[in-house]
């Protein structure tokens, strides 16, 4: 089995909230190690699950981690596609799915391998040329972010994507340090931006370009724009009575997650009409009002659940 170091948050929560059917067509957004895929699959009977995911490692490292869930030429448990979860109608339909699907879900948590990977440039904890690409075919990566991006454009990513109180100051700091020479590691980016925050607030909290390189990597990959995109096309796939559970780690990809599941399980009808127009019926019920959150043992046992939420949702 090929090495992909993730342990799957909120596993069973994730996908026992998709109320499967056995025989059923479920996504898989973000395919990553494939952890709630391999729980998903042994509650499956006769069902296909197509995995997403736009790393070509992930999908090669799932090729042969899941290779009896793919060999069934008959009617395949899973099908593996390189590409973005914002385009998942192209996708299915080019598959020959063209019925809608009974469930979908997403992880939205950067896998470990992406990190640990230094030639990969998303982690200030390795000197690496600034990368931060998910899918390696894209042109767009770090470098050319931190190279080329008006100090204003920095300053407002570093701001929305990364909650950075001290934007401002980092992005001119950048933009004095570019205009002497490029900058063209995780390192020298790591010194930048320490030396633009002041003493006092290095010496608090975690790592001080944790939320800088946060803020970046969103950019380079469009994340939030992908996820809103995904989102639509995804409720407009499901059956009805199908489920979408999405499970967010950063409170600006929980805010998108809530505002579109509110606009579609919400309607507003205007006085004096009879009946609801099918144009004005919600599309959604929420599941859980509420994010569901780990458990105290899960808390205990994977850091990286402290800051997960899952909301569910289900189409009327």
């Amino acid at each position: 089995m090929m090495k992909f170091n993730h342990t799957s948050v909120l596993l069973k929560e994730t996908i026992d909230n998709l109320d499967l059917k056995t025989n059923g067509l479920y996504v898989d957004a973000t395919f990553g190690g494939g952890g709630h895929a391999r729980y998903l699959l042994s509650q499956l009977e006769a069902g296909t699950l197509v995995g997403f995911d736009q790393d070509s490692y992930a999908i090669k490292v799932a090729k042969a981690n899941f290779s009896s869930f793919i060999t069934q030429t008959s009617n395949p448990r899973l099908v593996l596609v390189h590409d973005n979860f914002s385009h998942l109608a192209e996708n299915l339909n080019e598959l020959g799915y063209t019925d809608g699907i009974d469930g979908i879900y997403y992880d939205l948590g950067v896998s470990s391998p992406q990190f640990d990977q230094p030639e990969r440039g998303f982690s200030y904890r390795f000197d690496a040329r600034l990368d931060m690409r998910m899918n390696q075919e894209q042109e767009l990566d770090a470098y050319q972010v931190v190279n080329t991006y008006s100090q204003k454009d920095l300053a407002n990513i570093l701001y929305r994507y990364g909650d950075e109180k001290f934007s401002r100051q980092i992005a001119r700091k950048i933009v004095q340090k570019r205009a002497v020479a490029p900058i063209e590691t995780t390192f020298q980016l790591v010194d930048i931006i320490k030396e633009a925050i002041p003493a006092a607030a290095r010496r608090k909290g975690g790592h001080p370009a944790k939320k800088s390189f946060q803020a970046i990597r969103v950019e380079v990959n469009h994340e939030l724009d992908s996820l809103k995109a995904s989102l639509e096309e995804a409720i407009k796939l499901l059956k009805p009575g199908g489920r979408i559970s999405v499970i967010t780690f950063q409170s600006h990809e929980d805010k998108i997650v809530k505002k579109i599941f509110k606009d579609n399980s919400e309607v507003e009808v205007p006085r004096g009409i009879p009946v609801i127009p099918d144009n004005l019926k919600p599309k959604l019920k929420l599941i859980n009002r509420k994010p569901i959150v780990a458990s105290e043992s899960e808390l205990a046992n994977n850091n990286r659940s402290h800051s997960a939420k899952l909301r569910v949702a289900e189409k009327l």
